[in-house]
């Protein structure tokens, strides 16, 4: 055991305080669930699969820019220049030229192509972004909840979505790799989740 390693840095304490306090207002969709959550749950999946700080930092801050009035300029202030790329990665843009709201479909597909540049901790945080975020629509479906209806698209626009990402962020690294066939382990188990059960007689 290294002794000399904190078990959680002021940097980490800093991200994960900003990120509660930036995210306060929002739930996960569908839930009372507070919003931090889910960037916990990011944060954690990449310190398991050993991903530096930096990294698991950006996990944590990876929707502030998207969601929130934080700006990229101040992740780069507070965090260094790594963090603010990956986070960067991270976020699609939402409005237009003229601040309305872009189609669902538009931004995912424009997010897509912009992560094809992506470096492997920018591809890492989108995949612990997407396991969690299909682990928490298994478990929704499990509970019985209308999940489908609380996202800005169908169910088939989304479950693409989700494996056109990992399709294409899921190589060149063991750690992308593992990320990705847990994805698919996910995507898979939903499936079965909305197969019809069978009835006998």
């Amino acid at each position: 055991m290294d002794g000399d390693r904190a078990l959680i840095s002021l940097d980490l304490e800093r991200a994960l305080r900003w990120a509660a306090v930036c995210h306060r207002s929002q739930v996960r969709k569908g839930s009372d669930v507070p919003y931090i959550a889910h960037v916990m749950a990011v944060a954690l999946i990449l310190d398991r699969l050993g991903f530096d700080e930096d990294v698991v930092i950006a996990g944590l801050l990876h929707d502030l820019v998207e969601d929130t009035e934080a700006t990229l300029d101040q992740v780069a202030d507070a965090f260094g220049p790594a963090v603010a790329r990956t986070v960067a990665f991270c976020s699609e843009q939402k409005t237009d030229a003229q601040g309305k709201k872009r189609p669902w479909i538009d931004r995912k597909r424009d997010h897509l192509e912009a992560l094809v540049e992506a470096p492997v901790p920018a591809r890492a945080v989108v995949l612990a972004d997407k396991l969690h975020n299909l682990q928490s629509i298994a478990l929704d479906l499990r509970a019985g909840r209308p999940i489908w209806s609380a996202f800005n698209a169908g169910r088939d626009e989304v479950l693409w979505y989700y494996r056109t990402t990992v399709d294409r962020l899921g190589t060149g690294d063991p750690r992308l790799e593992d990320l990705a066939g847990r994805c698919r382990a996910a995507l898979a188990a939903i499936e079965e989740l909305e197969k019809p059960e069978e009835k006998i007689g």
